[in-house]
């Protein structure tokens, strides 16, 4: 069976895809406050995540004090200041 193209047929498609490209701007209006909302707050969640994990390995370690050697090392001379 062959099908033969009209020109009511073309517009018929024409006015479809016209119909079609307005209901998703319509809609995307509508609900791209709600998608922007959702998608700053995943985003927040994954900034406090990585905020977390970097502060834990940050954190200094505790090191052991190094206490002063008491051994006489050599003759203590005090200095004076001579103005």
């Amino acid at each position: 069976m062959v099908y033969q193209a009209s020109f009511t047929g073309l517009l018929k498609t024409i006015l479809i895809l016209i119909a079609v490209y307005y209901a998703i701007k319509f809609l995307a209006k509508m609900f791209a406050p709600f998608l922007m909302k959702y998608a700053a707050k995943k985003m927040e969640e994954k900034v406090n995540e990585h905020f977390k994990q970097h502060q834990n390995t940050a954190q200094p370690k505790e090191q052991p004090i190094q206490r002063k050697s008491t051994k006489k090392v050599g003759e203590y001379i005090d200095f004076e200041e001579i103005d």
